[in-house]
């Protein structure tokens, strides 16, 4: 499967008017992560330095040091002086992330209900809302993304902040599952409703509730991971 600029990286970035290579590599970042995660660049599918530099208007150094922020992710492979591809995680990879996942996030949940501001709760909400919004329109990408700043928020409103990246990290590597190609309508509204429960906890400083709560949406969702993949 090749990758196109319609496909993988619709809509199209404007070309960059930052003139830091910092910047573009955080441009680059970000845009391919997002293929991975809306399934647009597929587990296993080879990435061109030289096609992803065209397709996003930007120089090789910064994708090529863009895909290395993304090989400590575990979202690319690299294998030097040969390849780099989209990670493909066998299904035992798979359950062993969600698994940390599982053993972090409650945790970084109970945590960050003690500590979070006034601000970032709205803007905890204000994810939500997007959340809800995207699952009304049926709009994939906007549910994603909303979903990324949702536990992002909430890893940084963590005082433990090694807890709060690691989470991020574990998540980051099983993301592109969240959301499969098709669009699973039932569980993405599913899901919805559980965000909205920790969201809750959190605004009421239940903060053994939130972990709860957080525990409970990781367990749907390793549930139905499991059986997507059986089924594969």
């Amino acid at each position: 499967m090749n990758v196109h600029a319609d496909t993988a990286f619709a809509p199209p970035i404007d070309a960059p008017a930052a003139d830091s290579s910092v910047l573009l590599r955080d441009i680059a970042y970000e845009r391919i992560k997002d293929a991975i995660r809306l399934s647009r660049l597929q587990p296993g599918q080879p990435l061109s330095e030289t096609r992803l530099s065209r397709e996003l208007g930007i120089s090789r150094t910064p994708v090529r040091e863009a895909l290395q922020l993304l090989a400590q992710e575990g979202l690319v492979q690299v294998i030097p002086g040969r390849a780099v591809s989209v990670a493909a995680p066998s299904v035992q990879e798979v359950m062993d992330a969600i698994h940390v996942r599982l053993l972090l996030e409650p945790e970084v949940t109970r945590l960050a209900a003690k500590h979070i501001s006034h601000e970032q709760l709205r803007s905890l909400w204000d994810a939500q809302s997007g959340l809800e919004a995207a699952v009304a329109a049926q709009d994939r990408a906007a549910w994603s993304r909303a979903d990324n700043v949702y536990h992002e928020l909430l890893s940084k409103a963590c005082p433990n902040q090694l807890m709060g990246e690691l989470a991020i990290r574990f998540r980051n590597r099983v993301s592109y599952l969240s959301v499969d190609a098709q669009g699973n309508w039932e569980r993405l509204a599913n899901c919805t409703v559980e965000h909205r429960r920790v969201v809750q906890m959190i605004a009421e400083h239940d903060s053994d509730g939130a972990g709860q709560a957080m525990r409970e949406h990781i367990q749907q969702f390793r549930e139905s991971i499991f059986r997507r993949l059986s089924h594969n």
